[in-house]
């Protein structure tokens, strides 16, 4: 509280006053005010914090911003695969769109990455999209990816690609439209040998 209402601290053990320079952002979805009114939060830490408010509104009630979004988080995973730049049919987009994505960005930001990463495609259709959405299961494997990671996803992907291919790391690699050195990499990030797959 004294943070926030005179930027100065007092460290544990010593009595001299420390000055910081800092700028609080704070988010909730809960209604502080109405909590407030029922005594479970601080009236007077609720005044120090709710100086400029701004309201974001969930994604569902803003669907124009799901394009964008989708492009965003698909780049950035491209760019740390070290993959190509991934495209959206305009069917695909039309998908995400009509999503109620209860994990507001966040659950769009994975289904964008998980779709990304089964996928191996350049080009997402509407049907990579429900191949992973159907509970986080894919039509191809029938693995449940449903509670797992990016990280074990891509290993699941990549253990999957290994015996499909026999051991072919060429083959591989070009299926996961990456590089020979990018799935290098990850086989080393992994700790996944040719021998311990097949």
């Amino acid at each position: 509280m004294r943070v926030l209402q005179d930027q100065t601290f007092e460290a544990l053990g010593d009595s001299r006053p420390k000055k910081v320079d800092v700028r609080v952002v704070s988010a909730t979805n809960r209604d502080l005010r109405e909590m407030v009114n029922s005594r479970t939060f601080r009236e007077d830490l609720f005044y120090r914090i709710n100086l400029i408010t701004i309201h974001l509104p969930p994604l569902r009630e803003r669907i124009e911003d799901i394009p964008l979004l989708a492009s965003y988080f698909a780049d950035k995973q491209a760019q740390s695969n070290g993959i190509k730049k991934i495209k959206f049919t305009p069917d695909a987009i039309a998908y995400l769109k009509k999503q109620p994505y209860p994990g507001n960005i966040r659950e769009l930001k994975n289904l964008v990455e998980r779709t990304l990463l089964v996928s191996g495609k350049t080009e997402l259709d509407v049907s990579d999209f429900e191949a992973q959405n159907q509970n986080g299961q894919t039509n191809k494997t029938q693995t449940t990816l449903s509670g797992l990671t990016l990280d074990e996803i891509e290993k699941q992907t990549i253990i999957q690609a290994i015996g499909k291919y026999s051991g072919n790391l060429s083959h591989v690699a070009s299926a996961l439209g990456i590089s020979r050195a990018a799935l290098y990499r990850r086989l080393e990030k992994y700790d996944i040998t040719i021998d311990n797959v097949l």
